[in-house]
């Protein structure tokens, strides 16, 4: 009887070795994978996405389209596109209204100096109206 109780406490030992050993081989992949992930290329990583990095898109487009910032697409030239900056500058105030109640103190202060910024700068490209 000692014997089978011997056996038993072997095989119950067995199980909680392979357990483990299971447990430890899932460990290290998910550091691996960690690893990897935080070895990426920095081009690869893109950031989190949130409010003030699509109005700070918005708003590159804006400054692009008023010929402020070189336009990428266009061999880095200064163009000028006054009606795609004010579709801009109207998507921008889209999505402060439709957010309203709905940001943070810091997303509703970037958005407004972002609108503002856009608004004077379009003011200056457009030029006076008669």
């Amino acid at each position: 009887m000692a014997d089978q109780a011997d056996k038993e406490k072997k095989i119950i030992v067995d199980e909680d070795w392979k357990s483990q050993v299971e447990r430890e081989r899932e460990l290290e992949r998910a550091r691996q994978a960690q690893a990897e992930q935080a070895a990426a290329a920095p081009e690869d990583q893109l950031p989190p996405p949130d409010l003030i990095f699509l109005a700070t898109s918005l708003y590159v487009q804006g400054m692009v389209a008023m010929g402020l910032i070189p336009n990428p697409m266009a061999d880095n030239k200064h163009t000028v596109n006054l009606r795609q900056a004010q579709h801009v500058i109207d998507t921008l105030q889209m999505l402060q209204d439709k957010t309203e109640g709905n940001r943070t103190p810091e997303e509703t202060e970037a958005l407004e100096n972002m609108l503002h910024e856009l608004r004077m700068a379009f003011i200056g490209c457009a030029g006076p109206q008669t």
